[in-house]
């Protein structure tokens, strides 16, 4: 496998994204959609470009890629095919795809990027990234999307997690909605007690995405995964920040808030069991909202939900993964000027401020971003946000995180009595600068 090296633009906080807002007032004015078409429109008629989402659609996501479809037809005379990839899938679909056949345009998560572009499964978009509207993005969102000095993929709206929760369920029992760690655990038993043993207080994720889970109490704690030091990787889950988060990670299972049975699941499993009462908070965002109201039949509506912001054990909030969905053009493309234009408006102002909002992300426009603060429904994850921090920005962080599943296997491993949590991190240590370094 070729290892690209990432450039030295840093993946920092998104604060910068925040702080940014008043210069987005200093660019020329956004866009409309229709001021964005193509002059070379006509010669795309008849012509079919095929694009993946992935997750899961619902009603609002399949009404904005009709909508954004229908205005690409418009602009450039093609047609698009689309197909959704539930999130499970995505990695065996995008490893197949990176041999054969794949998509002209897809959706991809930002800290996907290096992984896929060292396998030469997407095509650099570098003369399009900084353009029009997008100038306006700041710079330290392009961190895993640039490689080598090419940009690789456009961030189409960026990804906190706060905690959800039944609001109807605090209300009933006259909790507070928490403010500190302790009151969190706090609210936690009281409903597992007033509830049943069944229920998760706060809901252990050991699956797929369990590291957004973790990484939020190991940064809280000042810890790190690993750091790059000259051009090796340092593995850091030994260090005491790190340990300290990871005990309070698998404390959700010990402590008793999380089922022991319930290990191997992942935010998607935990949204259903949320719907059918059995779980009353765990960490995601806006956009199990329509997954939630679907799968318990419509009975759990925003009115009986919330967000907080995890608190951080240590006080105050917890730093939130920076993550993010972007949109990328397909290695093997056919049609890399037509996708072009089809990733052109989709992270116009107006498309990209619309797929944030309607798909329960954070926009990536700055003045859109900033005037979230205060939002009652959104303010949870922008407070998140402003803390973000990410993954190690190396190729292989993904086979790490999702293939060999180093942190949930030692996660696993303490849970279960296997291993003491000294030895597990030491291991996961050891495999996490292997793979990193490989």
């Amino acid at each position: 496998m070729r290892i690209a090296k990432i450039t030295a633009t840093t993946v920092t906080t998104a604060a910068l994204a925040l702080g940014l807002a008043a210069c987005g007032s200093s660019q020329e004015p956004s866009s409309s959609p229709s001021a964005a078409a193509p002059a070379s429109g006509p010669k795309y008629a008849g012509k079919t470009l095929s694009v993946w989402r992935l997750g899961d659609s619902n009603p609002a996501a399949a009404k904005y890629m009709d909508e954004l479809n229908a205005e690409f037809k418009k602009q450039t005379g093609a047609d698009v095919k689309l197909e959704w990839i539930p999130w499970p899938q995505v990695a065996d679909k995008f490893a197949a795809a990176a041999t054969g056949t794949g998509p002209d345009v897809t959706e991809i998560g930002n800290d996907q990027v290096p992984m896929w572009q060292s396998q030469d499964a997407l095509t650099p978009i570098t003369d399009i990234a900084r353009e029009g509207d997008r100038a306006q993005i700041p710079q330290n969102l392009y961190g895993y999307e640039t490689v080598d000095g090419e940009i690789y993929a456009v961030p189409w709206g960026a990804g906190a997690r706060a905690v959800l929760y039944r609001k109807d369920w605090f209300e009933d029992l006259k909790i507070e909605v928490p403010k500190t760690w302790d009151e969190l655990v706090a609210a936690a038993k009281k409903i597992q007690k007033e509830k049943g043993e069944g229920v998760d207080g706060f809901a252990f994720n050991g699956g797929s995405d369990a590291n957004h889970l973790l990484a939020a109490f190991a940064w809280a704690e000042g810890g790190e995964y690993a750091v790059k030091e000259g051009d090796k990787w340092v593995g850091k889950l030994t260090e005491p920040g790190f340990a300290k988060g990871f005990e309070t990670y698998t404390g959700l299972v010990s402590g008793g808030l999380s089922s022991k049975a319930n290990l191997t699941l992942n935010t998607v499993d935990i949204r259903k069991r949320f719907a059918n009462d059995k779980v009353a908070m765990y960490l995601t965002a806006a956009w199990d909202l329509p997954g939630i109201e679907e799968d318990s039949k419509g009975k759990l509506k925003g009115d009986k939900l919330g967000f907080f912001p995890l608190p951080a054990k240590t006080g105050g909030v917890a730093p939130s993964f920076f993550g993010g969905n972007d949109i990328a053009l397909w290695g093997g493309t056919k049609e890399p000027d037509l996708g072009k234009e089809y990733i052109k408006l989709a992270t116009s102002k107006t498309w990209a401020d619309r797929y944030a909002k309607e798909g329960g992300l954070l926009p990536v426009y700055p003045d859109t971003l900033a005037a979230l603060n205060e939002d009652p429904a959104q303010g949870a994850f922008a407070q998140a946000f402003a803390k973000a921090k990410a993954f190690p920005a190396d190729a292989n962080w993904a086979e790490a995180d999702a293939t060999k599943a180093v942190l949930q296997n030692a996660a696993r491993a303490v849970i279960e009595g296997k291993k003491d949590t000294t030895t597990a991190l030491a291991d996961a240590n050891k495999e996490l600068e292997e793979i990193l370094n490989q």
